[in-house]
């Protein structure tokens, strides 16, 4: 077996597509798919059905790379906002992933299980973490409640730069989630 590429775990296709084994998609694709294993998100499954269509799984599997494990943002924090977030849209797979970066930098099951209850009363979260759960929350339940005065407190804890990563990592996140829906239905 190849040292670049994971081990490969049999996909049981229950999905009206098909997924590609690993070790048939070419290097770069091979490569950015073992990576997103490594990273734990977002999982063979969704790697494999990506990559029928070679040239946007590479570019979603990069976007979704950068997107959970680059930037400023805690990754922790943005592991917590993914999965509630899958929880909010009905998405069992996405909601059942773990980051294993997010679990090696110390994010546990309770603190996840925290993040999914009440976490604008949970004293476990600071400030910055509630307004973002707040901020994803309001992205997939009522966007018109992201307005000025939801900006303001986002600013207080977080650059312009840092608000337009978390709105850009739940944006992606929404899209593979919705489509993940209809691959188990």
């Amino acid at each position: 077996m190849d040292a670049a590429k994971p081990p490969i775990t049999p996909i049981t296709p229950t999905t009206p597509i098909t997924p590609v084994e690993p070790d048939a998609a070419d290097a770069e694709l091979a490569s950015l798919i073992a990576r997103a294993a490594r990273a734990g998100v977002p999982g063979p499954l969704f790697s494999g059905i990506l990559a029928r269509s070679p040239v946007h799984a590479r570019a979603l599997l990069r976007a979704m790379l950068i997107s959970h494990t680059e930037g400023s943002v805690d990754h922790r924090l943005k592991e917590m906002v993914r999965i509630r977030l899958a929880r909010i849209a009905g998405d069992s797979y996405f909601a059942a992933l773990r980051s294993s970066v997010a679990l090696g930098q110390g994010l546990d099951e309770a603190t996840i299980a925290a993040a999914l209850g009440d976490f604008e009363n949970d004293p476990r979260f600071t400030p910055a973490q509630r307004v973002a759960l707040r901020y994803a929350d309001r992205m997939y339940r009522s966007p018109s409640e992201v307005d000025d005065a939801l900006y303001a407190e986002l600013k207080k804890h977080y650059s312009e730069a840092q608000i337009m990563e978390l709105g850009a990592f739940m944006a992606l996140h929404y899209g593979m989630q919705a489509f993940m829906r209809t691959m188990s239905q």
